[in-house]
């Protein structure tokens, strides 16, 4: 990798993405653009040894199972209803608590129905929109993944920070920005240890209701403003990307804050039921990522030495560092927009989530005859138990401290 410009180092290498990514893509699966990126020389991103068979078995398979159904692996009349439904649930909970709620027995269920509705665009519109799962037309995927800017975060950011360093280099520390929770927390075995860690599987829960709030006041702002996000440099939105940014930015905080404000006229019912509808949102978004990847049963592999390939190839990994949860379980299911069925999410983010139960059985099979950990909580309250635990086991000082 050379030296040189911030924009030359992130542009230096423009296709690391889909080189991972196409051989589990096939003509049912067109694999998406992916944003170019790279790291400074002295941090550089890991790389993967060629696949050993496993992924092109996956591939075949589920390629079959859509030539013998004859099904759309997007464009789904199911996906579109439910779309509306969730759309309306959104702005009819929106509505009666900004307008009509007036006593705190209205107010609270309403404000549980919003944080419940505006997590379900994330995890279904947002979500298939952004991994260009929901549509074939990529403006109708555009649109789609547009619905996170609707509730208040950016779906530029979350390209960078979920589509590409997150998907790529799933769980590997200094990598993958979605388990660096700085100095607030300890998920990798591979993070360093602070003494007040000992109590994260007590705080962090709490702190869980930040996280949609610091998105939409201060995270999000930081990232774009500065262009890095972690320990990684990324290119500071510009032209229609910054149009939306900041556009979506403004509409949001008006529509949640300063428009209830000006037809309430009070300023604290406002404030207080806005950090109630983040908190719960908060909560519910950061613990359905936490089950699927920060669980006692997830691996969290380290990053290669610079210029090293990791030991195992991409799909493997991407399988053992998830964990599925209450697969059984058709309100989550529908809810959640298939992410309780993160691995086979993880490897075909471009299939719409409403196949997932289906193809689970298939992938599973394949890891069987290949033997590749695959695991899956029963329950929903499994997972969380195992979250908890791996907290707590996480907060111990490790071995080499305590020698």
């Amino acid at each position: 990798m050379t030296n040189g410009s911030p924009s030359s180092k992130i542009a230096s290498i423009p296709n690391a993405i889909n080189a991972l990514v196409a051989p589990l893509t096939t003509s049912v699966t067109t694999p998406a653009p992916a944003a170019p990126h790279s790291l400074p020389p002295s941090n550089p991103l890991p790389k993967f040894p060629k696949d050993d068979g496993f992924r092109e078995d996956l591939r075949k398979r589920v390629d079959a199972y859509f030539a013998e159904t004859g099904q759309s692996p997007r464009d789904l009349f199911r996906m579109y209803l439910k779309t509306a439904i969730i759309l309306t649930w959104l702005i009819a909970s929106y509505i009666f608590l900004a307008y009509h709620a007036t006593h705190w027995y209205e107010a609270i269920p309403a404000a549980i129905s919003l944080a419940m509705a505006m997590s379900a665009v994330g995890f279904s519109i947002q979500h298939d929109g952004g991994h260009n799962a929901y549509s074939k037309r990529n403006w109708v995927n555009r649109l789609a993944g547009m619905s996170l800017d609707l509730i208040g975060a950016s779906s530029y950011l979350w390209k960078w920070k979920h589509g590409v360093y997150h998907h790529t280099y799933c769980n590997v520390e200094g990598a993958d920005t979605d388990i660096d929770l700085g100095m607030l927390g300890r998920v990798s075995p591979h993070q360093r240890h602070r003494w007040w860690h000992r109590w994260q599987h007590i705080y962090l829960f709490p702190l869980y209701a930040l996280t949609a709030s610091r998105w939409h006041l201060w995270g999000d702002f930081k990232e774009a403003l500065t262009g890095k996000m972690g320990p990684h440099p990324i290119p500071r939105p510009k032209g229609r990307h910054a149009l939306l940014f900041w556009g979506a930015k403004i509409t949001s905080i008006f529509t949640f804050l300063i428009l209830p404000m000006l037809w309430r006229q009070s300023i604290w019912e406002v404030v207080l039921f806005y950090f109630v509808v983040t908190g719960i949102m908060g909560v519910i978004m950061t613990i359905v990522f936490q089950l699927a990847h920060c669980v006692q049963e997830a691996d969290f592999p380290a990053a290669a030495p610079a210029g090293e390939h990791m030991d195992k190839s991409w799909a493997v990994p991407q399988v053992e560092t998830t964990v599925n949860f209450a697969r059984g379980n058709p309100f989550l299911s529908w809810w959640l927009g298939g992410l309780n069925f993160q691995i086979e999410h993880h490897l075909f983010p471009q299939i719409c989530h409403i196949h997932y139960p289906a193809i689970s059985k298939i992938v599973e099979q394949v890891c069987k005859e290949h033997g590749v950990r695959y695991t899956a909580h029963p329950t929903f309250w499994r997972g969380l138990v195992s979250h908890y635990r791996w907290l707590r086991e996480m907060g111990r000082p490790p071995v080499s401290q305590t020698a």
